[in-house]
């Protein structure tokens, strides 16, 4: 199997994993908008969870991942398997200890990180109090989630993605259980959902310990701190905690902004987050995911000509799949956000305020996806000082840009500088990348994304004018919208690749004959 099939197969099986997990998590939000709408109440529990899945970012999912499948890929193809489940034996011991400190103090300090996280909600005692009990209760969450990182991790090492990439749905099940059975009987509903994050972060790390086990891995404590592969993971995950969470922190200044905005805009932001995140995660992530032990493969085997053209492979089916998903949300944003979350305590008002907000997170999504096989392609020349670097600049874009955008436009601001400072961040980390490999074939992505960006315009203006209408401003009808909405998204679809063709995407030409090899039984 060539490699572009290797990626392609391990992205689609990742994607297929993180669709249910994402459709899980649909579920879920759609349990608390009903329970809690776009209150003071919700914000609460989404600061108190931003605190958390910021970390997870930082020391668990993305950094994690960036620098453990490069050092193992190297030990298991120069040392052997049997000094590569040593190396795994010894991180999950450090990780066990230090992470496990890390939620220690966390929960002991949880009034302070929320004041610096939150300072608007000092002025609500009550508010506060609450937010600080939700993060103790969610602190355990972080060292679950770490563990189920460095467990994933191995097993990508060895191409085994759909129980890695199925594990996040065991958090949505966790949550969703412990929402529908402890908030009606507790005093504070909100708890309920902390309880469930941490329990979902505990069965996220056992649903993949089966998998784990069988491949020759093993828990047995090793305290050999001293090993040089813990050494290089360590050198590498230091930066590569900015580099791969750029995103996460600039929700995390939003979310300090935000808490200044008129009640709720936490709350769009976060819905509106978890709409983009969406085809982020099932394609940007999954295609991140299924592309770097490859990388890191031809990377240690010096195969720079094959780094380079599977990472204008990698790049360009992923904006070909991902620009006119974005394209699709901006157009069917009011619809989708009707669809999923306008019913209970979350009203009109709210599905407008959430619709806003994803219209400019939208616009930053092909950035999102596409640094995510840019850092992919850095980790894997064990590079993750140049991506820190430029998440810097990143950020401080952001910092500017949500302040100046903050007055005008509100939360939607917020939302807008977070695209902004994500395109700069992509446009930045592809220039250095150029730089390093010497060629990545930029004229061939440029020339794929204008073709694909005029294709999703027209699908795009499409779908708007098929989907406009009085019944997106009310709650109910469920079934019937359920049926508009899905009809339009297959016309849609239908509509982006018959322009595509016309077009001559060669993207579109190799999912053809993929799907046609496919039909008549070949590998």
């Amino acid at each position: 199997m060539d490699e572009k099939k290797r990626i392609t197969k391990a992205a689609g099986i990742i994607s297929i994993a993180t669709f249910i997990s994402r459709i899980l998590g649909y579920v879920k939000d759609m349990i608390l908008a009903v329970y809690f709408g776009a209150t003071g109440l919700s914000d609460t529990f989404f600061v108190a969870f931003r605190i958390p899945n910021l970390l997870r970012e930082l020391f668990a999912e993305g950094s994690m991942s960036s620098a453990f499948i490069p050092v193992l890929t190297e030990y298991q193809t120069k040392h052997g398997g049997e000094e590569a489940k040593k190396l795994v034996r010894i991180a999950f011991t450090f990780i066990l200890i230090f992470v496990g400190l890390i939620c220690l103090l966390g929960i002991i300090f949880a009034p302070s990180i929320v004041s610096v996280i939150a300072p608007g909600f000092l002025k609500t005692p009550e508010k506060f109090s609450l937010t600080v009990l939700l993060t103790r209760v969610m602190f355990p969450f972080l060292l679950f989630i770490s563990l189920a990182a460095l467990v994933m991790g191995a097993l990508n090492s060895r191409r085994i993605f759909f129980v890695p990439a199925l594990a996040p749905a065991m958090l949505n099940v966790a949550i969703i259980i412990t929402v529908l059975i402890l908030a009606p009987k507790m005093e504070q509903p909100i708890i309920a959902v902390a309880v469930g994050v941490a329990l979902g972060g505990f069965v996220q790390f056992a649903f993949q310990m089966p998998s784990f086990l069988r491949n020759g891995y093993s828990m047995k404590p090793d305290y050999y701190f001293r090993h040089p592969g813990l050494k290089k993971m360590f050198i590498l995950v230091l930066p590569a905690t900015m580099g791969m969470a750029v995103a996460q922190i600039n929700i995390f200044i939003s979310t300090i902004l935000a808490s200044y905005l008129p009640e709720g805009s936490i709350t769009y932001l976060y819905y509106s987050m978890r709409l983009i995140q969406f085809p982020i995660g099932i394609f940007g992530v999954a295609m991140g995911m299924a592309v770097l032990p490859i990388l890191s493969e031809h990377a240690v085997k010096g195969e720079l000509d094959k780094l380079r053209n599977d990472f204008s492979f990698a790049l360009r089916l992923l904006f070909f799949i991902t620009v006119p998903a974005m394209a699709g949300l901006i157009a069917l944003r009011e619809p989708i956000v009707n669809m999923l979350f306008q019913r209970g305590r979350f009203d009109y008002a709210a599905t407008i305020g959430t619709a806003q907000a994803l219209l400019f997170y939208s616009l930053g999504i092909w950035a999102v996806v596409g640094v995510r096989i840019i850092t992919a392609s850095f980790y894997s020349l064990q590079d993750t000082r140049t991506p820190v670097k430029i998440a810097v600049v990143a950020m401080v874009t952001n910092i500017i840009m949500s302040l100046i955008l903050m007055g005008p436009l509100k939360h939607s601001g917020l939302a807008f500088a977070n695209a902004i400072a994500s395109t700069l961040n992509f446009f930045l980390l592809f220039y250095f990348l150029r730089k390093k490999l010497k060629f990545v074939d930029a004229k061939r992505i440029i020339k794929s994304f204008a073709r694909i960006s005029f294709a999703s315009l027209l699908m795009g203006i499409a779908g708007w004018f098929l989907l406009h209408g009085e019944i997106w401003r009310h709650s109910g009808r469920s079934i019937e919208k359920a049926g508009y909405l899905s009809g339009t998204i297959i016309v849609c679809i239908g509509f982006y690749f018959f322009i595509s063709y016309l077009l001559k995407s060669e993207e579109m030409e190799y999912v053809v004959d993929l799907v046609k090899k496919k039909i008549r039984g070949g590998n």
